[in-house]
């Protein structure tokens, strides 16, 4: 049965049918074909500055639903900026997305404001109401510039624990206490939102208390669920209801699951959907990371984050396996996350114009707020 949003199109058809020529005809059924198009499961990158051929088609296919943006791929903020219209040329329901946390993770550099990490926010300030400040002048000078550019989303903030033996959390994250991390990420979030973006937390259910890094090793956080819950879990717990996207941990938690969490369904479907009660976008990490190895090859990867109730798969620095995971996921477009990863998109980014960002007073006091305690 047709659902109500089709059954308007197929009912405005036919009244375009009986009363509009076929020139007129056409080019309403082009504007329908493009209000028809919904985001698909899948999520790549590209390889340079410019978009080839064979990555048009990728961008095209029906399982596509973003386009992930690395250093490799800026160069400027007006390359970027027409990179960015070029992908939503061809397809309108991409989620456009880039990593901007700062620190040791800004993809936005040349021409961008560059952002501290996470963690110094905190150190760099004398008390909790300056710290609650520089989050606030921080997430808007990410969002504001990061938009202006015509990505609808970074995916942050990290709401993972900072330890020091972490590889590859540690100064990404806001603090060491749960309970700071979320008065911290509460503001950010809240910040990033008042300029326009979505918010993606990250890595659930925490990524900080292991040592390995998931990029290059399978980690292991032996502690029992309990342990988890009291620590890593709260920002998560607590800020659930705030988030729109949220990324887990290629992590394996053996007292829970004996699969990384981004592929469990008990950490996404039990503990993140139902416990949680969280209805946003959920988003693998990089399938082609040593943590997600244990799962099986691309395919499998792709299918078992499916079954845990993933809304999309994110597949970067493979495009030969990115199309192979487009073609299987093909016919397993999901409404529910459809919408979900739509909810995402970034509707007033077209408003904000490199040329009047330099002019705008919030870009301007936040700037100047960053540059004071540098």
């Amino acid at each position: 049965m047709l659902n109500i949003s089709t059954r308007l199109v197929v009912f405005h058809v036919c009244i375009a049918v009986n009363r509009l020529d076929s020139v007129a005809l056409a080019h309403f059924l082009k504007k329908v074909d493009i209000f028809m198009q919904q985001p698909g499961p899948v999520m790549v990158d590209l390889k340079t500055t410019t978009i080839d051929a064979e990555e048009k088609e990728m961008l095209k296919h029906p399982a596509c639903g973003g386009v992930i943006l690395f250093a490799r791929n800026i160069e400027n903020p007006r390359q970027v900026l027409d990179l960015n219209r070029q992908i939503e040329t061809l397809n309108s329901s991409l989620l456009l997305a880039v990593d901007q946390e700062g620190g040791r993770v800004q993809r936005l550099v040349n021409g961008f404001t560059r952002l501290p990490a996470f963690r110094t926010i905190e150190q760099m300030s004398t008390s909790m109401d300056q710290a609650r400040l520089l989050a606030k002048h921080h997430a808007q000078v990410m969002a504001l510039e990061t938009l202006s550019v015509g990505f609808d989303i970074s995916f942050t903030p990290v709401l993972d624990v900072c330890t020091q033996t972490s590889r590859v959390i540690g100064d990404r994250a806001f603090h060491e206490e749960p309970e700071l991390i979320i008065e911290l990420a509460k503001i950010y979030i809240e910040s990033m939102k008042i300029c326009g973006m979505a918010a993606t937390g990250k890595h659930f259910p925490g990524h900080g208390s292991v040592d390995a890094d998931s990029h290059v090793e399978l980690p292991l956080d032996a502690r029992s669920f309990e342990k988890i819950e009291q620590h890593d879990l709260k920002p998560f717990a607590k800020l659930a209801s705030m988030l729109s996207g949220v990324m887990p941990a290629h992590v394996i938690y053996p007292a829970v699951d004996k699969l990384p969490a981004g592929f469990s369904g008990r950490w996404v479907k039990d503990i993140l959907r139902q416990t949680l009660a969280f209805d946003g976008a959920v988003f693998t990490d990089d399938l082609s990371m040593k943590g997600a190895e244990v799962v099986g090859n691309f395919i499998d990867r792709a299918e078992a984050a499916m079954q845990a109730d993933c809304d999309m798969v994110l597949v970067c620095n493979q495009p030969s396996v990115a199309g192979d995971v487009l073609e299987y996921l093909r016919n397993r477009i999901n409404t529910q996350s459809s919408r979900r990863i739509s909810a995402m998109k970034a509707r007033q980014k077209h408003k904000l114009d490199l040329s009047t960002l330099k002019e705008d007073t919030r870009l301007i006091e936040s700037r100047a707020y960053l540059e004071s305690l540098s």
